[in-house]
């Protein structure tokens, strides 16, 4: 390099030139691109394109003129960026469904509410809307100021007059960089109202405000579900708020009945809804629809959905409020700029900058009419100066060689100014009339009188407010029109268990923390022995870990293994067929990671003081709280015991108070203790020593304890037995306990210790989701230190993962069914145990 090349290179600090550059880069962004100016609620583009429709005469009052030219128009003007970010604003511009008062009247295919796009701007056309015509009113009276535009050929508006509060009427959505905004739509006249309440009261609390502007109103209509999102907007500048569509339920001619949807929450595409519950539909996600058809027509939206005659109506609709975009949410962000830099603001404070701007624009409108009045009243003040000396003004202009001449003799001897010699000059002979002369000293009078007006406005503030509000509600009167959003004061969600009849549902959850119900139907007795029917689809290294029984309008209570409680609905678990996997736990419960559920149990009420949950740790450590003190478990979990280090909560079990409990090891050891010897401890307590455990020993299972029940064993083999309760005689907590089972090669170690009874039917389910069901009854009555009896088939590749106690299901027959119902044909089934084997076994283990 020459030493000239290098007198030319400049060093810099690349981190110094990112940094500048990109905050140039983001300002940019912020402020001339995304975000709207308080004051008229537009951004740069929507400004742009009303500023050079207006320029270009293309008013409301006018013919449509093609889209291209306007776009043309505005690109080379004022916005150097490409076509269709200018094109696909106006059409946003002159969408029903997008602004509650549009700002461009369009002729042609403006696009749909199906998602359909606009015509190309070569076959659409555009004008002004009427109420567009008041955002530039008063533009010629200087009542603005102006900049450069991209290249300084050109000026451009900083911010139109915005004659009506155009942010909060029509809404405005933009993404910066690191901000963006997401202000609704509202009511012109409810708009118009606040401003008036705040000109009229400073001091006017949001409150108060809400009773005139009571929120949204979106062009799309729907229903607002509750004030609290909405107060919370108001209040804070960001806020969430529901949007349900309207729909209602009717009878058809043939009997049946007919959901009728004839509005949509804002923003909503019509046609992907339609697909979206076509897809529900066809997975049996959502069941009972027999018909689904969109009627709508240039006379409204009516989408119908013919339902099932023996399906609840109801319970459909309030499943495709869950499931579909019948029901959205609108995130709340009422950001824009002030002064040129970006501020949340809550809903007074819009009201105020808004009234602020008017104030300005009346103010300059004002003084920009006094400068008119006085220029033109000086100028009539000249011709009366003439009028009153005729004959010397004519004399001396007929006496002058040239013009200038002539004005330089009226300004010298009557005392005039150019402007006003140079009238005298251009003033027709007919001016010289009577009739004309009346006319001057009228016209001087109203001007003076006009003079006088405009100056008391400037002088007193309160009449600036005066003329505001007037014009304000000349603007309410003449583009109002009715709200269209319902509002539901006091909503509270509407749930299921008011709409779905109470029944008894199986849920099993997954190792990996699938989860899922099903009918209770799904599962049929078998003889013991047999292989059992695939119970659910898993993957590999997934097993069923957790099933159990319960109703749909039952509270269940998840405990996680690091000592967490959450709590759902029986129905807010969704249904899937017998094979399906289920959804993920974490989809319905807010589980951090690593956490895994150990515990599920079903309540029916949460307030009461005389229940008590036992918790039993891996450890063996245990506690006994009142259910009451876990009441108010939140959506995020709720610490239910305190762990010590290397421990996990193994399992949780409700009692009364007077029980006794029964806890089972890995080694076939078991203790029986009265639940009294654990004093009731607070929610967040660490718990006492349940039993003693071996080297690698483990509690696999605790058990409260029932007079007309035996103890059940099931080990990792398959094999099983149940022994009379009798034969666990009390002990004292803490200690080692007794043998429970005879621990072999043959049998494995123990998976779980039960308490049942022979009304009661057992599932078993392998690692690899093979489930098998059979009474209890069936089961061999055998003493503590035996190995017990084989239940299940098991190969060296599988192994009991765990077993469940249900409740006896009344067949006429055994028989296995598939999800229709109708019988299935299953592999050949090992016959039951022989009496022989059982005696075997008994005499092997026997001690």
């Amino acid at each position: 390099m020459s030493e000239m090349e290098r007198s030319r290179v400049k060093e810099i600090n690349i981190s110094t030139e990112m940094r500048t550059s990109f905050m140039d880069y983001a300002m940019s962004v912020i402020v001339s691109r995304a975000l709207p100016d308080v004051r008229d609620g537009l951004k740069p583009v929507h400004r742009r394109i009303l500023y050079a429709m207006n320029d270009l005469g293309m008013t409301a009052d006018k013919a449509y003129k093609k889209s291209a030219r306007i776009v043309g128009e505005v690109i080379g003007k004022y916005h150097p960026h490409g076509d269709s970010a200018v094109y696909d604003t106006m059409v946003r511009m002159a969408q029903d469904f997008n602004f509650r008062h549009m700002l461009i009247d369009g002729h042609g295919n403006f696009g749909s509410v199906d998602g359909d796009a606009a015509a190309a701007m070569r076959y659409t056309e555009a004008r002004m809307s009427k109420i567009a015509m008041e955002m530039v009113r008063d533009i010629n009276k200087d009542t603005i100021g102006y900049k450069d535009n991209y290249d300084g050929s050109e000026q451009e508006p900083v911010v139109l007059p915005a004659r009506f509060p155009n942010l909060l009427v029509n809404g405005a959505a933009g993404i910066a960089v690191g901000m963006a905004t997401n202000i609704p739509p509202h009511h012109l006249g409810e708009v118009i109202d606040g401003v008036l309440a705040v000109s009229e009261n400073p001091d006017i609390t949001i409150p108060e405000l809400m009773e005139i502007i009571p929120g949204p109103d979106f062009p799309t209509a729907g229903e607002i579900l509750g004030r609290e999102g909405i107060r919370k907007a108001y209040q804070t500048g960001r806020g969430s708020i529901i949007i349900r569509a309207k729909a209602e339920i009717d009878e058809m001619p043939s009997g049946k009945q007919a959901i009728i949807v004839t509005e949509l929450p804002y923003q909503v595409n019509k046609a992907r809804l339609i697909e979206k519950i076509a897809e529900l539909v066809r997975d049996k996600k959502i069941e009972g629809i027999t018909d689904l058809r969109d009627e709508s027509d240039r006379n409204g939206m009516r989408i119908v959905m013919e339902v099932r005659r023996d399906a609840n109506a109801n319970v459909i609709l309030n499943n495709l409020y869950k499931q579909t975009a019948l029901q959205t949410s609108f995130g709340i962000n009422m950001l824009a700029l002030v002064d040129g830099q970006p501020k949340v603001l809550n809903i007074k404070e819009f009201l105020y900058h808004y009234l602020k701007h008017q104030q300005v624009i009346i103010r300059r409108r004002t003084e920009f009419d006094l400068k008119k009045a006085e220029a033109r009243a000086h100028i009539l003040e000249g011709l009366r100066i003439a009028l009153d000396h005729l004959d010397e003004v004519i004399a001396l202009i007929r006496g002058s060689r040239t013009t200038d001449v002539a004005r330089e003799g009226l300004m010298e001897k009557f005392e005039l100014s150019y402007e006003q010699s140079q009238a005298i000059l251009d003033m027709r002979l007919q001016r010289l009339t009577g009739l004309e002369r009346d006319k001057i000293e009228n016209e001087y009078s109203e001007l003076v009188a006009l003079i006088a007006e405009l100056r008391a406005i400037l002088a007193d503030e309160e009449k600036i407010l005066e003329i505001i509000r007037t014009e304000l509600i000349e603007v309410k009167e003449k583009y109002d029109n009715p709200r269209r959003t319902i509002i539901s004061v006091g909503f509270n969600s509407i749930e299921d268990e008011d709409l779905i009849p109470r029944s008894n549902i199986v849920i099993t959850l997954t190792n990996k923390g699938y989860i899922k119900r099903l009918p209770i139907s799904t599962y049929r007795s078998q003889r013991r022995g047999g292989k059992g029917i695939q119970g659910m689809g898993t993957s590999e290294d997934d097993f069923v870990e957790q099933l159990f029984t319960t109703n749909t309008h039952n509270y269940i209570l998840f405990f996680t293994n690091k000592g967490k409680a959450y709590r759902l609905k029986g129905y807010e678990i969704p249904e899937y067929g017998r094979t399906a996997k289920g959804i993920p736990i974490i989809n319905l419960l807010q589980i951090e990671q690593g956490e895994t559920i150990s515990a599920v149990i079903p309540v029916e009420d949460m307030e009461s003081d005389e229940i008590y949950l036992n918790f039993m740790t891996k450890q063996g450590i245990t506690k006994r709280s009142p259910l009451s003190a876990y009441s108010n478990i939140r959506k995020g979990g709720l610490f239910a015991i305190n762990l010590r280090d290397e421990d996990e909560l193994m399992g949780v079990r409700l009692t009364d108070g007077t029980k006794d409990i029964i806890v089972g090891t890995k080694q076939g050891m078991s203790i029986r203790y009265q639940e009294t010897d654990v004093r009731s401890m607070g929610r967040t307590a660490t718990g006492v020593k349940a039993i003693t455990l071996g080297e690698d020993d483990a509690v696999v299972g605790m058990e409260v304890l029932d007079e007309t029940q035996d103890i059940l064993i099931v080990t990792t083999r398959g094999y099983g037995k149940r022994t009379p309760m009798s034969e666990y005689r009390l002990q004292s907590r803490g200690g080692k306990g007794i043998k429970t089972v005879n621990i072999t090669e043959k049998n494995g170690p123990v998976v779980t210790l039960k308490t049942v009874t022979d009304e009661e039917d057992l599932m078993i389910i392998t690692a690899k989701g093979i489930i098998i069901r059979m009474n209890i009854s069936g089961i061999s009555t055998m003493g503590r230190n035996t190995q017990g009896v084989r239940l299940m088939s098991m190969n060296d590749s599988n192994h009991v993962a765990t077993v469940a106690v249900v409740e006896r299901e009344e067949e006429t027959e055994d028989e296995l069914l598939d999800e229709n119902g109708e019988p299935i044909v299953t592999e050949g089934q090992e016959s039951p145990a022989s009496e022989n084997e059982s005696e075997e076994n008994n005499e092997e283990n026997n001690e």
